[in-house]
């Protein structure tokens, strides 16, 4: 076992070799809890938020100007020398009923016999003749006066149904009927002209 005196004279070598620096003191860090300010003039949080590139090369812009469209093709105005067709109507009896008739429109009256198909025919009980000014009315028909018409169809009206019935007799009876009419064409309204007429008056 050691002597104390050869322990000192250990340590006192050790210690002349070996300088032990004094222990630091240990000290919590101090934490700021104020929030960065970022904004778009901040230089610094720029810099260490992203790295910095370097700057694109700015192209210079070319300025863009529409040019007009030219077209070859020249308005053409075609003039029509026919003259428009006068606004004119009647008022005609066909097998005892009145129509109202327009040139250039289509009616159906009653099966008007021995009338084919294509055939011109010509309709004299003209009962009125307004035009745009004057108003021919007939006492009872406008003299001279005739509406030209072109028959189109020989058909039948929609199927009218007749049902009979008696109550506590067992008595039923069921009847379609078709009635025959006649599709025309009005080409023309003529001979009213020297018919004396009344001037319309505005209402």
């Amino acid at each position: 076992m050691a002597s104390p005196s050869a322990t000192l004279s250990l340590c006192s070598a050790f210690s002349a070799h070996c300088s032990v620096a004094p222990p630091r003191s240990l000290s919590k860090p101090s934490l700021s809890l104020a929030r960065p300010t970022i904004g778009f003039l901040s230089t610094s949080a720029a810099s260490t938020s992203r790295p910095a590139f370097p700057a694109a090369p700015k192209f210079a812009e070319s300025a863009i100007v529409a040019e007009p469209e030219t077209t070859d093709i020249e308005a053409v105005v075609v003039s029509d020398d026919k003259p428009k067709r006068e606004q004119i109507f009647a008022v005609v009896m066909v097998g005892g009923r009145q129509y109202i008739v327009f040139p250039g429109r289509y009616l159906y009256t009653q099966r008007l016999k021995d009338a084919n198909v294509d055939d011109q025919i010509v309709l004299n009980k003209v009962l009125l003749v307004g035009t745009k000014t004057h108003t021919y009315i007939g006492k009872p028909v406008v003299t001279n006066a005739t509406v030209h018409a072109v028959v189109e169809n020989q058909g039948l009206n929609d199927k009218v149904v007749v049902f009979k019935y008696k109550p506590k007799k067992k008595y039923r009876r069921n009847i379609g009927h078709r009635q025959p009419n006649t599709r025309i064409r009005i080409t023309g309204i003529t001979g009213y002209e020297e018919y004396p007429a009344s001037p319309n008056v505005a209402v």
